[in-house]
């Protein structure tokens, strides 16, 4: 079974401007923290790649299939689930990230949003224990 985010984690990672994301490498060690945009949906907190999928760290998230993650407070051991271009989440993460990020205009917030980054989608899933890092 799964681990789940507490609610606490899913706000305080979901209200976080921004957050610090890095993927596992061929030895399992992590590499350099990002600062990416992260947005929550339900229960699920989700990350978009706004250069679409050659990415450096989108491509290393879906390779390895695991990292790590840190934003308000709350940092941990994450899986990258890939999320289906079909998927329903997807008007509702459009929604999203246009009520979070639409401040920083139009052009900016185009490149998280819309059928073309449905593909680039991944759903960061709780992996192993998290840290109050607050």
């Amino acid at each position: 079974m799964a681990e789940q985010w507490t609610g606490d984690e899913l706000a305080a990672i979901g209200a976080a401007e921004e957050l610090e994301i890095t993927s596992r490498g061929p030895g399992g060690e992590l590499r350099k923290l990002i600062p990416i945009w992260v947005v929550r949906v339900g229960d699920g907190l989700y990350v978009r790649s706004a250069y679409g999928p050659e990415s450096g760290w989108y491509r290393r998230a879906v390779e390895s299939g695991s990292g790590y993650v840190r934003a308000g407070g709350v940092e941990g051991d994450v899986r990258f689930e890939h999320v289906d271009a079909a998927d329903a989440v997807h008007a509702d993460l459009d929604a999203e990230y246009h009520r979070k990020y639409d401040r920083f205009g139009e052009k900016i917030v185009g490149t998280v949003v819309g059928p073309e980054v449905r593909g680039v989608t991944l759903r960061l899933e709780r992996a192993g224990d998290q840290t109050d890092a607050g």
